[in-house]
């Protein structure tokens, strides 16, 4: 991991350091471009020639249904099985209580307005699963569509070798009571899910993460179709902060979590001194050997880099100006230090709290901004399936007390259809 220190950095290097996932000759944005036509125009032709091409597997239909779900699902073990059903049960526990009802507001004498939820009716889930199966993203983000009441749950997932899903894919949609899975992956299932197939409904809004071409399409398809993302969630990484109170072969399993989701990861320690950069270097080389997935956290351990600090303060700094998916806190002074943060997906508390638990089960959401996104994103919540729809009445006396202000604001804009739709009222 290459080591910089940050008293060293202009603030043009600064800026340069915190790119990632950078499209400049828009490459991914041709490829993407391509595919997307592709599905509008073949619908599931295209997707089942992407399976063949990509998945490496063809395809008899595009989808799972509810008994092939069933069987597919009694592959798992007891322990796997209880789980899946303890994070579904504390993410579940956390989202719940997003779910509120507002109060009404009377502005003025006769004047009331108020917000109700509505529920988004449907919804498109984008579950990844190339070089790693994630149940966890599907429980994720089905449990706020159903906390929030979506009419429509429209599932899709790439398909496995076999041609058809993973046991634990198929165990979670048994319990957020979904009854089919599409197979289709890649920015083809973003498309799918954005113009609709014969087989894969259209939907309002397509949740989910992926890789640099997922992201690609859901931006795409943001700008030239009615179909709204959640957000920019791309290749995971972190952002670790240490200082002396860090435990060394903490803060490796942490960067080493990160590093292994993929190639194009990237995992990022600031801390306030060299002795614990190399400590963790150290650790982190000797961590890394014994993973299964071992070259590919090489290949994203190669993509980022350590940043010497003099401070916490000048450690949260450099934090905001990356805004990170995940921000691990490596300090026992972290109280001090969170009233800081600006920029972060979801913030990861002290030496006991590794990000995997928020990965799995602790009930926050795992769906996060990545790419700097967090500046203006929040992660997935129920908020994310719901519209907030703003309501008003007004009373005969409240016409009369805001009646005046409204003739007198639509005459100085020169809207004088405005000013005769409230004169009409009090004049009658």
């Amino acid at each position: 991991m290459k080591t910089y220190n940050y008293s060293e950095l202009s603030s043009a290097e600064i800026q340069k350091l915190v790119q990632r996932n950078v499209d400049p000759a828009n490459e991914i944005r041709t490829i993407v471009e391509d595919v997307i036509a592709n599905v509008q125009q073949h619908g599931d032709s295209a997707l089942l020639d992407y399976a063949l091409k990509f998945d490496k597997v063809e395809l008899n239909k595009l989808y799972l249904e509810k008994a092939e779900l069933e069987e597919i699902a009694q592959a798992i073990s007891a322990d796997q099985k209880a789980a899946l059903e303890t994070a579904y049960s504390n993410i579940y526990k956390f989202h719940q209580t997003q779910l509120k009802t507002e109060d009404k507001v009377e502005t003025m004498p006769g004047v009331t307005c108020w917000r109700e939820l509505r529920p988004i009716e449907k919804v498109g889930l984008y579950i990844p699963g190339g070089s790693a199966v994630l149940p966890s993203t599907f429980l994720m983000l089905g449990i706020p569509a159903r906390i929030a009441g979506c009419h429509e749950i429209v599932v899709c997932s790439p398909p496995q070798k076999n041609g058809k899903v993973n046991a634990f894919i198929a165990s979670v949609a048994l319990m957020l009571n979904i009854d089919k899975i599409y197979l289709a992956g890649g920015s083809q299932a973003v498309a799918a899910m954005a113009y609709g197939t014969a087989s894969i409904p259209k939907v309002d809004k397509i949740f989910g993460p992926g890789n640099q071409f997922v992201t690609k399409a859901k931006t795409i398809i943001q700008s030239t179709t009615t179909t709204a993302i959640d957000m920019p969630a791309g290749p995971s990484e972190v952002l670790v902060i240490a200082d002396d109170s860090a435990v060394p072969a903490y803060i490796a399993a942490d960067l080493l979590a990160q590093a292994e989701h993929g190639i194009d990861s990237q995992a990022v320690l600031v801390c306030t001194s060299a002795e614990i950069a190399e400590k963790a270097i150290v650790e982190v080389e000797k961590q890394l050997p014994v993973l299964p997935r071992a070259e590919i956290a090489k290949l994203a351990i190669d993509n980022s880099y350590v940043v010497i600090t003099d401070s916490l303060a000048e450690a949260m700094s450099f934090s905001n100006q990356y805004a990170p998916e995940h921000l691990i806190l490596a300090t026992e002074s972290w109280e001090q230090i969170t009233g800081s943060i600006i920029n972060a997906g979801s913030v990861f508390l002290g030496n006991l709290t590794p990000e995997s638990a928020g990965d799995y089960a602790s009930g926050t959401n795992h769906t996060l901004p990545t790419s700097s996104y967090a500046r203006a994103y929040s992660g997935v919540s129920v908020d994310s399936f719901v519209k907030k729809i703003t309501f008003q009445h007004i009373t005969r006396e409240g016409i009369g007390n805001i009646g005046h202000t409204v003739e007198v604001l639509a005459e100085l804009e020169g809207l004088h259809a405005h000013r005769n739709a409230v004169s009409v009222r009090i004049n009658n």
